[in-house]
């Protein structure tokens, strides 16, 4: 079954998840309106269960089963990650929270707790802003820091408009992790922003250490 679901386009994975029950249209019609309306399946999996009951032939167990589908793949990515190998550079630091991003509506803050070979410790999700916004305080991040007996950190947060390049707020909250990095003596590797590639090849991420704010 794995081997063939692989050759499967969406809409026919969709449609699984759809058949049982389903009246009227068929579940690959079903699935075929559901990515036509949506685009993509990144929309589709940050959709409410309101907004799937609008296509017609979608009613609420059936809006619950995709979300559903979705919450998995996305638990099952954060259990990947916990058997990661050193975290050391800002496009496997993106690989790892790159999936669990791009199903945010709002700014998500979190910091990757590392140890001494920069091994991963565990994430933590420290806040949720608006769409444009969320706020840190560096005693947030090194809270986590203390208790999970982190050596180093890295922080992430997602753009949800795409774009990923640093706000000046972004930015200061750079430099005043820094100064509190250097006094708490942790090591603070990165700030990665996530967004998303804005054509085929391009990078969905950006790297402050890369782009010389840690050294300015």
């Amino acid at each position: 079954m794995a081997e063939g679901a692989e050759q499967l386009d969406n809409a026919s994975l969709i449609a699984i998840l759809l058949r049982t029950g389903t009246k009227g249209a068929s579940a690959v019609t079903i699935a075929q309106q559901l990515l036509h309306r949506f685009q993509t399946l990144q929309r589709l999996a940050t959709s409410s269960i309101d907004e799937l009951r609008q296509i017609r032939g979608i009613g609420r167990d059936k809006a619950i089963a995709l979300k559903s589908a979705f919450t998995l793949a996305s638990r099952m990515a954060r259990e990947l990650r916990q058997e990661a190998p050193p975290v050391d550079t800002p496009s496997e630091i993106a690989a790892l929270l790159r999936d669990e991003c791009r199903l945010q509506t709002v700014e998500i803050f979190q910091v990757l707790l590392l140890n001494s070979r920069h091994r991963l410790i565990r994430v933590e999700k420290l806040t949720q802003g608006t769409v444009d916004m969320t706020m840190v305080h560096p005693r947030d991040v090194f809270r986590a820091a203390l208790s999970a007996n982190a050596a180093a950190f890295v922080v992430v947060h997602n753009h949800p408009s795409g774009d990923a390049t640093p706000s000046d707020a972004d930015i200061r909250t750079t430099r005043d992790l820094i100064r509190a990095a250097q006094l708490m003596r942790i090591e603070f590797l990165d700030h990665i922003i996530i967004g998303q590639a804005t054509q085929p090849g391009a990078r969905d991420y950006s790297s402050l250490r890369e782009l010389g704010y840690f050294f300015s």
